[in-house]
């Protein structure tokens, strides 16, 4: 994700590797704080959709395997 702020109207947002962990609201939202933080499993599917505002996050590149 580029470095600039962004609305949260995105209602489908792509994100990299280099942005896990994955949580939303993401702090380039203008509204970082719009709803409680909370933190998305995308590694194991590649999908993750936020409990809170619906929003769809998909991993560039797809699953990666998730696992430590």
């Amino acid at each position: 994700m580029s470095e600039e702020k962004t609305a949260n109207k995105a209602r489908h947002i792509e994100v990299e590797p280099r942005d896990l962990p994955l949580h939303c609201p993401m702090p380039s939202m203008l509204l970082w704080n719009a709803h409680p933080r909370v933190f998305l499993d995308i590694a194991k599917t590649g999908v993750s959709l936020c409990p809170y505002c619906g929003t769809r996050y998909t991993l560039k590149g797809g699953a990666t395997g998730g696992g430590h």
